[in-house]
């Protein structure tokens, strides 16, 4: 996990300005959150306490959940992590936790996403008519940010190919497979979110706002799910192609092998039988070692014009 602690307090009234203490519907964000901030959270909201752990679990699921009144909503976005890992691109549990006038938002990861949600919405200069109002507007930064990561994976993808196009190596084929990984996880996460928010339709107060919000964050989502698909079935044809690739040099490689080994058998065996301690003719002979040579060479010289008509070498 990422080191970076924040506990934040927006005022979504109007413009997003910090505030140095909680007040009535204003916005928490708790970034990557200490013992102190889950203290916090737990004794001022008296928040039940299994819902940080859930947040906590980097494989929890895209879900939601009530509990005395409070909400819970996992949603999972996208996330880079910074450290050479087996999944460069991948996604964490994002909560957003609400009752009444408290709403909360949880990660223990700070994400792009994140940053770039505060920074969009303090530049359009408006905040959020209420608390359905930012759910759904956290639903379409994910799906953005997805195809944002799309993009990037797309980028890596096609140097991979350049790279491989010049000489097959093991650093690009294991590249590429992880970015396999990570597109299965992001796969699973945006079908996960879709299911979430067919659910959230029918169980927040949604009014005519709310209703264009969600058929644009449909879109989004679609066209995220539908990219990553694609990129998918790209990546698994390349993988595909190029291990196809492999085994036609390596079967071409033991083929030339073999054949290399046929051609040697022949002067192999004339020498053994001439160097056997046998009568054969031609000890005393001045030409036996001639001879010797002459008959292997012969003889590997028409195996390997035979060989040839045969496209064995």
């Amino acid at each position: 996990m990422e080191i970076c602690f924040m506990r934040t307090f927006w005022n979504t009234n109007s413009t997003l300005k910090t505030i140095s203490e909680w007040q009535p519907n204003c916005w928490i964000q708790v970034t990557c959150p200490t013992e102190e901030d889950q203290e916090y959270l737990e004794n001022k909201f008296n928040i039940p306490d299994y819902f940080l752990s859930d947040i906590s679990d980097t494989d929890e699921r895209a879900r939601y959940e009530y509990d005395d009144g409070w909400m819970l909503i996992i949603l999972r976005i996208p996330y880079v992590k910074e450290i050479r890992s087996r999944t460069p691109y991948t996604t964490v549990p994002l909560g957003i936790i609400h009752k009444r006038d408290v709403t909360i938002t949880v990660c223990y990861y700070e994400t792009n996403m994140m940053i770039d949600f505060v920074s969009y919405h303090q530049k359009r200069g408006e905040g959020f008519t209420d608390y359905v109002d930012m759910i759904f507007r956290l639903f379409l930064s994910s799906a953005v940010w997805y195809l944002k990561r799309l993009k990037q994976i797309n980028t890596l993808i096609e140097k991979a190919k350049h790279n491989l196009d010049h000489g097959v190596n093991n650093e690009s084929l294991i590249g590429l497979s992880r970015l396999q990984d990570s597109l299965t996880y992001f796969v699973t996460s945006i079908r996960g979110n879709e299911t979430l928010l067919a659910k959230l339709k029918f169980k927040l107060q949604v009014d005519e706002l709310d209703a264009d919000l969600i058929e644009d964050v449909n879109i989004e989502m679609s066209q995220a799910r539908e990219t990553t698909n694609i990129y998918a079935d790209i990546l698994e044809s390349t993988m595909d192609t190029y291990s196809s690739i492999i085994n036609n040099n390596m079967n071409t490689v033991m083929r030339t092998l073999t054949s290399v080994s046929i051609i040697m058998m022949f002067p192999t065996l004339i020498s053994s039988i001439f160097g056997m301690n046998l009568i054969n003719g031609m000890e005393e002979s001045p030409y036996g070692f001639a001879i010797a040579m002459v008959l292997s060479v012969f003889v590997s010289g028409i195996s390997w014009v035979i060989l040839k008509r045969k496209r064995l070498i």
